[in-house]
């Protein structure tokens, strides 16, 4: 018995009027297309489809079925335009078919767009959903094409032959046929399973999977796993996010074992960068924070509709202000919405000119909570980190140690329990000897490796306590072949100084400071930054600031005060801790931290009036008479206590108090100084 054709809704505008004036327009839907629109759109949408690339070997079948009835479809509408002349109108019934038809043509194409865009290994984990669509589709485009009056529309017999045929086909498709590939589906849903129970792949049915699902070189394999990791982490699918987890360390694993950790055109590329350019290429700017000015990582959309990088606009909001920055608009509400697809352009920008795309620390804890709670994505770490350690303890050129650490700098980029793995591995005391690599691709990752791997606590200590390790790290500060690897080693050194212990030994070796220093007077400005905040860690500890200000700290945060925010930061630190009266004794350092506290960014204004509200009570009138003697000085403090963060109305108003007591002790004592009231407005010294 045939089957009962299902029922297809088929909708019709209904008829408009004239009256009501613009009032009843504004309530109407948009005009629908006219009959010769609708024909030229059909062809071309069923053009489009029949030219559809299958976007993974394992869906051939079912968009070369797809493409089979567009292409029937494509001929008949073809046929069809030129049986209805220009200007003439369809039957009635025909015309609203073929608009359904038009519907079904593109919901087809955007399942076809949707898979296109997706990662082969979610489309597999998903291919029980698309069969299910697409057989719904050909099930209603069967019905539309069955309803069709053929007759009504005067076609040739050859062309109705080929839209029943069509119909056919389509019924045919949507009543039978299977999953997609179920088999290949099992084999890797039973891979995670056999790596959770701990047990390592085997090459041979590792690489035959990967092949089915179409990721045969290394270039594919890096390129599925960032759509994972993208996908991931926009929730792409709730309920395969375990499977697409465990299958990113899987994916590492294979392009290790499978692909000889071969890296990227564009990693090459990042790396050549940093040798011949000396730094990133700017971003355009509308990827830019306007806050901050630079390349936004996590890009959001305040109430206002301008887009901040999330860190900037909650710092701004944390200051106690409810305006949109760029507009000065009072926001009406401070909820933020993520803006994906300016972060996916910022990410294609990234790629494109091989700048790292750091991800926000909310992402990448949610990330790493998902992996640590999956025991196959933890599993499958271990043994890609268990391999590439003992790969680089074999292998003596420098090409294919650069292939290796490259794969032990990816690893270890992100997740707490990957950099414990290949910290367990015994990374560390390989990576050390390759920092004096004079191959630059080589020793940038591996200087890139030694850091990602320091932001872990015991990896801290592995490196800390590794023979030459420090004495390695300076070397590439003072030696790198690249300005990113020496931005990495300062970067590097940031990250140790974190612990007390190793801050004090740290800023104990007078290399490392004096190389910090050169790099903080000498870099780039992302190198610069990396130093100088590196300076400001060692500057926490007070039983350094005596070598530090002796190497030079002082005058190279002065130089870099205009460019740099750390720098102010620097700046009081050193007072606090005992290097006040080496910055008041530099010429022109009191007048620069007042520049500062004017036209320097929201956080450089308050260190800025940090550090002279320090370098006063340190020094006293010696420091108060060249604040007092900066013109307009009273309007910074002014403005700073009505415009600044907290800390800095405070700081400003702690400067404000200093400099009135200064005043009016001078008038006691008779000497020249500056009104009691110098810093109020003039208002206030009018009355």
């Amino acid at each position: 018995m045939a089957n009962k054709p299902r029922a297809v809704a088929v909708t019709s505008a209904a008829p408009s009027t004239s009256t009501g004036g613009s009032y009843a327009s504004a309530f109407m839907p948009p005009p629908s297309p006219s009959d010769g629109d609708l024909l030229r759109s059909l062809h071309r949408l069923a053009r489009d489809l029949s030219a559809a690339e299958t976007p993974a070997p394992f869906l051939r079948a079912a968009f070369a079925s797809v493409s089979r009835r567009a292409r029937l479809l494509a001929a008949a509408f073809d046929d069809l335009l030129l049986c209805v002349p220009a200007g003439d109108l369809l039957p009635r019934s025909a015309s609203l078919c073929l608009r359904e038809v038009l519907l079904v043509l593109q919901r087809f194409k955007a399942v076809v767009a949707d898979c296109s865009a997706r990662s082969r290994t979610l489309l597999l984990l998903r291919s029980d959903e698309t069969d299910a669509e697409l057989k719904d589709l050909h099930h209603d485009l069967a019905t539309l094409l069955d309803i069709l009056p053929l007759v009504d529309l005067g076609l040739a017999e050859d062309v109705m032959d080929l839209l029943a045929l069509a119909s056919r086909q389509c019924r045919r498709c949507a009543s039978g046929g299977a999953e997609a590939e179920p088999a290949l589906k099992a084999g890797v849903l039973s891979l995670i399973d056999e790596i959770e129970r701990e047990i390592v792949p085997g090459r041979e049915r590792l690489e035959e999977i990967l092949e089915e699902v179409g990721i045969n070189d290394p270039a594919s394999c890096s390129d599925e796993i960032e759509s994972l990791e993208r996908e991931i982490g926009d929730r792409a699918s709730e309920r395969w996010t375990g499977a697409m987890i465990a299958l990113v360390g899987l994916l590492r694993y294979a392009k290790c074992v499978l692909f000889s950790a071969t890296p990227r055109p564009s990693d090459s590329k990042a790396d050549a960068a940093g040798a011949d350019d000396g730094e990133s290429p700017a971003p355009p700017m509308d990827l830019r924070c306007p806050i901050s000015l630079d390349l936004m990582r996590d890009p959001v959309v305040a109430a206002s509709g301008q887009t901040y990088d999330r860190e900037s606009i909650d710092r701004w909001f944390g200051s106690g202000k409810s305006t949109c920055p760029k507009t000065g608009q009072v926001l009406a509400s401070l909820d933020l919405v993520p803006n994906k697809s300016l972060k996916n352009l910022i990410s294609k920008w990234c790629r494109e000119n091989g700048v790292a795309m750091e991800v926000c620390e909310a992402s990448k804890s949610e990330q790493a909570q998902a992996v640590a709670a999956n025991k196959a994505a933890l599993e499958v770490a271990r043994m890609t980190a268990s391999f590439l350690v003992k790969k680089l303890s074999v292998t003596f050129s420098p090409d294919a140690a650069s292939r290796v650490v490259h794969e032990i700098r990816l690893l270890s980029k992100s997740g707490s329990d990957n950099r414990a793995f290949v910290g367990e591995a015994g990374a560390v005391p390989m990576l050390v000897p390759l920092l004096y690599s004079e191959d630059a691709g080589l020793q940038l990752n591996a200087v890139t490796a030694l850091l990602n791997l320091s932001i872990l606590e015991a990896n801290k200590k592995r490196i800390m306590h590794a023979d030459g390790a420090v004495e390695a790290v300076t070397h590439i500060m003072a030696s790198g072949t690249t300005w990113r690897a020496k931005e990495n080693a300062a970067a590097a050194v940031l990250s140790l100084a974190s612990v007390h212990t190793y801050r004090r030994r740290l800023g104990r070796n007078a290399s490392v400071v004096e190389k910090l220093v050169h790099l903080a007077r000498t870099g780039p400005t992302s190198t610069k930054k990396d130093a100088l905040a590196a300076l400001l860690s060692l500057a926490g500890e007070r039983e350094n600031v005596g070598k530090l200000v002796d190497a030079g700290v002082a005058e190279a945060a002065l130089s870099a005060l205009s460019d740099e925010e750390t720098a102010a930061a620097v700046l009081a630190a050193l007072a606090k801790r005992g290097g006040a009266e080496a910055i008041v004794n530099i010429e022109g350092a009191v007048a620069r931290l007042v520049a500062e506290m004017r036209r320097g960014t929201e956080w450089a204004r308050e260190s800025a009036t940090a550090a002279l509200v320090l370098l006063c009570r340190r020094m006293g009138a010696q420091a108060v008479t060249q604040v007092m003697a900066v013109p307009g000085v009273e309007w910074a403090i002014w403005e700073l206590m009505g415009t600044g963060t907290d800390r800095a109305r405070r700081k400003a108003a702690s400067l404000g108090r200093i400099c009135r007591r200064w005043a009016a002790a001078s008038a006691a004592d008779g000497e020249r100084g500056c009104p009691a009231s110098s810093v109020e407005p003039p208002a206030m010294m009018a009355s």
